[in-house]
């Protein structure tokens, strides 16, 4: 970050190639990892009750998280307006191709052909496959089936593959990290200055203070130590690589040593790292606000406010887990708010500069709002002293 900064400044761009070594590593383990992991958890369960009451509490902590910081986002851009004072010089664009939402929604959870199920550009896809494929292996034999051992053993594989790879992990994420900050940190002191002076505090302050809370609930004071005390790498490579993808395999280690049970982790965390986006919801709010000031129109009503809800949610919950999903989003604010072509490169330039935080935001999320469902499902005393990591690891499958 330093020599971003100071030591080489633009060109610290030298430095890219050994960040990129890095990033390319990780997004090489995570598409068999995500499979493994999740049909590994699906397929080794015995309760299909028990499956779910943990996909049940996802989706609710996924859209009640995204609805607060929807509406902290929306309090705070109506005290401090992102686009006062700015004034940017529109060119003409192309015109806008146009969204069909439901063609995306589709496009999002299943592919044509299952050789693009290797691709981490369809993650959910692969999500989709993997519980299918592990309810299949649970619905004949369950932890009893050859088929189910396998794939035990190779998420333990995977999981050994991410530990080689995070030995490189202080150099990789070091470099990677200094050419981002040398290569575009000018651009954080241009036109959109102001709206990055407002999202990055906001950042901050809700992983301090809305993931303590959420932590809070999960498991008391014992809850808020462990999520923070486990949570600072996980943190470090999403604002690294700007990939919760990348930082999934992070992320299941440091949720496994918060003592999250193996099959909550394991189906949470994928599928959070492309559905729940918390980070999202914030910076949609932060470009439609951004928009509103530019072209001279004021952000408030009750109807615009749920209309930005709703993109941002949309945003966060469903685009993500399509390919470019984020252009796709700020085409569809562009269109439902009528705005003109040239507000798209305006929204994506300002989607490209806050993208390290809300990357941050949404991985760190995933590992809290595993820690609630697993309250949620364990019941309240899951974090009690008396139950160990090794002990939790060998009941977290049969429990009823």
């Amino acid at each position: 970050f330093l020599s971003g900064i100071s030591i080489f400044g633009e060109k610290a761009t030298v430095l890219k190639p050994f960040g990129d070594l890095f990033l390319n590593l990780m997004f090489t383990v995570v598409t068999p990892l995500v499979f493994a992991t999740i049909a590994s958890a699906v397929g080794n369960m015995v309760n299909m009750k028990r499956l779910g009451k943990i996909l049940g509490n996802m989706f609710m902590m996924f859209v009640g998280t995204g609805l607060i910081a929807a509406f902290v986002i929306i309090f705070v851009v109506k005290v401090l307006p992102p686009a006062q004072g700015v004034n940017l010089a529109l060119e003409a664009s192309s015109e806008l191709e146009t969204v069909k939402l439901a063609d995306q929604i589709i496009g999002a959870l299943t592919v044509n052909d299952f050789s693009k199920l290797l691709s981490r550009s369809n993650m959910m896809p692969l999500i989709v496959f993997s519980i299918i494929f592990g309810f299949c292996v649970s619905s004949i034999g369950g932890e009893d089936n050859i088929v189910a051992k396998f794939l035990d053993s190779l998420s333990n594989v995977m999981m050994r593959f991410v530990g080689i790879i995070m030995l490189y992990a202080p150099i990789g994420l070091g470099a990677y990290f200094a050419n981002l900050v040398g290569e575009f940190g000018p651009q954080l002191l241009g036109a959109y200055g102001r709206a990055m002076a407002i999202y990055y505090p906001v950042c901050i302050l809700y992983f301090f203070i809305a993931f303590s809370g959420y932590s809070y609930f999960a498991g008391g004071k014992l809850g808020i130590k462990t999520y923070f005390r486990n949570i600072i790498s996980p943190s470090v490579t999403s604002i690294a690589t700007q990939s919760s993808i990348a930082t999934l395999p992070v992320n299941l280690n440091a949720t496994k040593n918060m003592g999250v049970p193996k099959d909550i982790r394991e189906i949470i965390l994928p599928i959070g790292a492309t559905m729940h986006m918390d980070g999202t919801v914030l910076s949609s709010i932060l470009k439609i606000s951004f928009l509103f000031g530019i072209f001279g129109q004021d952000f408030s009503g009750m109807g615009t406010y749920l209309t930005a809800i709703l993109i941002s949610i949309l945003g966060g919950v469903v685009m993500s887990g399509i390919p470019g999903g984020g252009l796709v989003g700020e085409m569809l604010i562009v269109s439902l708010f009528g705005f003109p072509p040239e507000a798209f490169p305006i929204i994506a330039t300002i989607g490209f500069l806050v993208d390290p935080a809300a990357t941050w935001i949404n991985a760190t999320g995933d590992a809290v709002v595993s820690m609630m469902v697993t309250r949620l499902v364990e019941g309240k005393n899951w974090m009690s002293k008396d139950l160990t990591n090794e002990s939790r690891e060998k009941i977290d499958i049969k429990v009823s």
